[in-house]
């Protein structure tokens, strides 16, 4: 079946490309795994987990700065602790008017952003592809973060927070479920013949389990013993 055409005369999916748009309805690849509507809802789920881990770290955040001396509902031993962690000046790294700004607080700003890109994904809305490239790499960008700041937790501070890591998790699948719709959805990289095959073999799955349960065995043999003590 040939693609539609406008009343030009030009194919429609070329006018498409030219114009820079994508459809996000439309799959490069077949089945249901590859639809606008899996991959942005898992991005959504992903999203709103994360965001909620943003606003109550951020609740925690304020809560500290009245009450220093005071324990969290998340303070469960030496080594699953909040407060050691929001304490830290790792989790205000921004700094401006001899203010220091606390991370959760731009975690809320950021995460309803791919809230929102989700919610647009799952509308079928089309974007210029330049947007959903930017929204590729904010996502990158945010998982960067999140690796950052668990290493630092666990090597550094010597010390995990319980709601970082629910947002570290919830950041992995939201970047995962970002790039399979990126790839899959959005069409990009154009010529990526490469990552359209990695996705419609499954492989992706393959990878992204190990990807956590190899973060999950590194938290058990650094800090193991100690989480249950």
């Amino acid at each position: 079946m040939q693609s539609p055409t406008t009343a030009t005369g030009y194919d429609a999916d070329t006018t498409t490309a030219r114009s820079g748009l994508t459809i996000p309805g439309r799959s490069l690849l077949g089945g249901w795994r590859h639809t606008a509507q899996w991959t942005y809802l898992i991005m959504l789920i992903a999203s709103a987990v994360a965001l909620f881990a943003s606003f109550v770290l951020s609740a925690e955040t304020l809560q500290l700065a009245r009450h220093p001396n005071q324990t969290l509902g998340c303070d469960i031993n030496g080594v699953l602790s909040c407060s050691t962690v929001a304490q830290s000046w790792q989790a205000e790294i921004v700094k401006f008017g001899g203010l220091s700004y606390p991370n959760a607080f731009f975690g809320i700003a950021a995460e309803s952003v791919f809230v929102t890109v989700a919610v647009i994904g799952l509308c079928q809305v089309r974007v210029p592809r330049w947007f959903a490239a930017c929204t590729w790499f904010g996502g990158l960008a945010a998982l960067a973060y999140a690796y950052w700041l668990f290493s630092q937790s666990m090597f550094v501070i010597n010390a995990l927070c319980p709601w970082c890591m629910v947002l570290m998790f919830s950041t992995t699948i939201q970047f995962m479920a970002l790039s399979h719709a990126t790839v899959v959805v959005q069409g990009l990289p154009p010529k990526a013949e490469g990552l359209r095959t990695y996705y419609r073999l499954h492989i992706d799955l393959m990878m992204d389990a190990v990807w956590v349960l190899a973060v999950i065995t590194l938290i058990l043999v650094v800090d193991g013993p100690a989480l249950f003590a």
